[in-house]
């Protein structure tokens, strides 16, 4: 299967999905490869699909929304690959559990801040819940993107490989401009110890070690600063569609789940 596995991951990338999107398709498809062992993944039928997804959740303990990803991979591989969309058109999904935000209270969230010394941590802090980023956003972030004059910065390819434009708040400014002073970024706005693109991981890091400094016992990721930013908005009567369009969502579905 290993001309299989090749032909699969080459189409995604021909067809433009994301890196996060690959490397999740590909690492599920590569599983199934691994389980059939010298069977041809091409000759899989419906009912070892079927068996197959009740092992995963049964025997593997996998959730639901992994069991979605392992669907599309394999629906990706028989309708796209190989031409042969059949075998997947009948495949149950199971019924993902609708779960709500995690939020943090705007002043925990200040107290965050206020407990963060490192300078650049600070300023990632108040980015990312300011303007309602994604961690990826803020990682990808360059010194060009940023437009002071008119107080907005050119979110690029985010998910779903759309632009989009987000208000910079006046009062992050002047700290944005020490931290450029400082720190004299070349191409991206955060950078690590040997000039290249901050990581996620250690975005997520910073979030971390600020929730503990500011004795914060919530089980919660840094996206939850974008979770916050747009429930704080909607508590202060922002409209939900204006808020649909800072957050880059597609459906006011996803955004109206702040309410």
């Amino acid at each position: 299967n290993l001309q299989a596995y090749a032909q699969f991951k080459d189409l995604l990338i021909l067809k433009g999905y994301s890196p996060n999107t690959i490397r999740n398709y590909c690492t599920e498809f590569h599983l199934l490869l691994r389980l059939l062992g010298k069977e041809p993944v091409s000759k899989l039928t419906k009912p070892q699909v079927l068996s197959y997804l009740l092992w995963l959740l049964e025997k593997q303990g996998c959730s639901e929304t992994k069991i979605h990803t392992t669907v599309n991979a394999i629906k990706f591989y028989f309708e796209k690959v190989i031409n042969q969309p059949k075998i997947v058109m009948e495949i149950p999904r199971p019924k993902k559990p609708l779960l709500l935000p995690k939020v943090i209270s705007i002043e925990d969230i200040a107290l965050m801040i206020q407990k963060t010394e490192n300078l650049k941590h600070k300023t990632i802090l108040r980015l990312v819940y300011g303007m309602g980023l994604r961690v990826s956003e803020i990682t990808q972030l360059k010194i060009n993107d940023i437009d002071s004059k008119r107080m907005q910065i050119h979110i690029r390819c985010a998910k779903g490989k759309k632009d989009r434009y987000v208000n910079l708040p006046e009062k992050v400014l002047p700290y944005l401009r020490d931290y450029y002073k400082i720190y004299q970024p070349k191409v991206y706005l955060f950078e690590g110890q040997a000039g290249e693109q901050y990581s996620i991981r250690s975005a997520q890091n910073v979030f971390q070690q600020s929730l503990r400094r500011a004795n914060i016992n919530k089980k919660i990721g840094i996206h939850g600063l974008r979770h916050s930013y747009a429930t704080h908005l909607l508590e202060q009567g922002t409209d939900i569609s204006y808020i649909q369009k800072l957050l880059g969502h597609n459906d006011i579905k996803t955004t109206l789940i702040y309410a």
